[in-house]
């Protein structure tokens, strides 16, 4: 009865600690609504944490892993082609260096902003965590759209973003990556500006360059590939595989281009993929050679797709995509690309699990959804680790100047993979909602970074 009694009491402290700590959010950041969404979807697991371990309580833990370490917001002023000076903002957020420097993409889009930027972050501290590799967690961007910009503006506008940004990166402090409209040109042209203004060739001080310039083999897939094999541990598990399975893939660029590939190598069927303009459905499987030649060189529209193949049909709603029936689904575009809506037309149309190759892509009622009609379901933070995984990779080819073959880094991942898969699934047992991946993935990834920063104090 003791016992109880006492277990009682550490469950009510810990929700009313909680419940504080989350109100005090929302009074600090009102407006930020992304970010308060992220904090919430991590908070609604913990519970059971902190009953068991009241010394995160005792520790501050949760006031402080919510604050960042440091939020950076610059002005980037730039030249366009007609001469005319253009001014966008800059975004760096660094959020927790508990288990390693700071790691995280940078992010070029018109929506970007702080409350984005901020939940982008929280979300990579946990990620990073799962990998097992020592990397914190950090975000960055500008609401800059490169979309329609000529190679010398996007040029200009980077050196004038890496300019400010420089001062507060590096090797063993933080090391940007690409996201949302950053790719290997931007990669490139950022770091050509940093090594212009540090004088020194420090290849770690940002992944995903170029294989000529200190670049790992396997970076580019990795991110859409590691949600491939994350998926597919989950179907091993449940009995199901892609083989023979439908598959719909939202998004066009490097993360949905790599996914539909090894989905694809792995004998499913992908029939339909997008961008923010619409979406393609080809019944008889995407051509992903046409697709790689449209999206990564000639910079198209997906439109253009059903020129060549007339049998595909094109529609101007990107979110529309989740009405095409389909086994497996892996969202892999953008943030709240489902809503319940989406969710019952997948559950309807019979889909069996959901992978999260994007960011917080599926709002916490889509979630919700899917857990209730159980549909599996691998949360982002968990399926989409692979791209900031093989990046650590590269950081960690960089310091030993060395390069790996794609082989041995396509192994590295697959097994990284494999240990977030079961990471997950042994702390949602051990917390008692066994299968639920959203809260083993949130706990494991917690309990990694809670544990650093109480071993060095009050920082």
């Amino acid at each position: 009865m003791r016992e109880l009694e006492k277990q009682t009491e550490l469950e009510r402290t810990a929700i009313e600690y909680m419940d504080e700590v989350y109100e005090s959010i929302q009074e600090r950041n009102p407006f930020e609504v992304e970010f308060l969404q992220a904090v919430k979807e991590i908070f609604d697991s913990l519970l059971p944490v902190f009953i068991k371990n009241p010394q995160y309580m005792e520790n501050g833990i949760l006031e402080r892993i919510v604050e960042p370490e440091r939020l950076l917001i610059f002005r980037v002023p730039w030249v366009d082609d007609t001469g005319k000076v253009r001014v966008n903002r800059g975004f760096r957020v660094q959020f927790n260096s508990s288990i390693g420097p700071y790691k995280g993409g940078l992010r070029f889009h018109p929506t970007v902003n702080a409350s984005i930027i901020k939940f982008l972050g929280f979300e990579q501290i946990f990620k990073n965590a799962l990998t097992g590799l020592p990397i914190g967690g950090g975000k960055g961007g500008a609401d800059f759209d490169p979309k329609g910009k000529s190679d010398q503006e996007i040029m200009r506008f980077c050196q004038s973003f890496m300019t400010e940004l420089y001062k507060y990166i590096g090797p063993d402090k933080d090391v940007p990556a690409g996201d949302i409209g950053v790719g290997a040109r931007e990669i490139g042209y950022l770091f050509g500006q940093y090594k212009r203004l540090e004088g020194d060739f420090h290849a770690g001080v940002l992944t995903g360059k170029g294989l000529g310039y200190g670049g790992s083999l396997a970076r580019k897939e990795a991110t859409g590939y590691g949600t491939v094999y994350f998926v597919e541990e989950m179907l091993k598990a449940n009995g199901m595989s892609f083989s023979g399975s439908t598959v719909v893939v939202s998004g066009s660029g490097n993360v949905s281009i790599y996914a539909m590939e090894k989905a694809t190598q792995l004998g499913a069927k992908v029939v339909a993929c997008s961008d923010s303009d619409g979406y393609i459905y080809d019944p008889f499987g995407i051509n992903l050679s046409t697709v790689k030649r449209l999206k990564e060189v000639e910079r198209k529209r997906i439109e253009e797709y059903v020129n060549e193949h007339p049998h595909a049909q094109y529609s101007p709603d990107c979110s529309s995509i989740w009405s095409i029936p389909c086994d497996i689904a892996l969202p892999c575009a953008t943030q709240n690309e489902i809503n319940a809506d989406s969710a019952l037309l997948l559950i309807e149309n019979g889909v069996k699990a959901v992978g999260e190759g994007a960011n917080m892509p599926s709002t916490l009622d889509a979630i919700e959804l899917f857990h209730k009609h159980h549909v599996l379901f691998g949360p982002g933070k968990a399926v989409n680790a692979g791209g900031v995984a093989v990046s650590a990779l590269e950081m960690a080819q960089n310091s030993m100047r060395l390069s790996w073959s794609f082989e041995e880094v396509d192994v590295k991942l697959q097994e990284i993979m494999k240990n977030i898969y079961q990471k997950s699934m042994e702390c949602a047992e051990e917390y008692g909602q066994p299968n639920n991946l959203v809260v083993g993935a949130n706990i494991a990834g917690f309990l990694t970074v809670a544990d650093a920063m109480i071993a060095q104090g009050v920082i």
